[in-house]
């Protein structure tokens, strides 16, 4: 889809189960499973250019409308040095 999802960062312990890139809201995005250091969750990802005019609780609100957030999961936002927005989520 989009060569700008080639450059995202992995840490080296973590293991990337499932990965879809898309269109949400209008916005490109990479959604991954991925589990490390004994945790397992997904992550919707946004290159930061994309989304640089939106707040994070735009970008939250984007994000709940996949569909795929549990009711009683919390979400983190992570506005990385390296150019991406990392919305995680449905943590296990």
């Amino acid at each position: 889809m989009d060569k700008k999802f080639k450059s995202i960062p992995i840490e080296p312990d973590t293991k990337i189960l499932y990965q879809n890139e898309t269109n949400l809201g209008g916005y490109p995005v990479r959604y991954e499973i991925w589990s490390c250091d004994g945790y397992r969750a997904e992550s919707m990802i946004f290159s930061n250019e994309d989304v640089s005019e939106l707040s994070d609780k735009e970008i939250e609100i984007v994000v709940h409308e996949s569909g795929l957030i549990l009711e009683e999961s919390g979400i983190t936002i992570n506005r990385s040095d390296s150019g991406f927005v990392f919305v995680s989520f449905n943590f296990e």
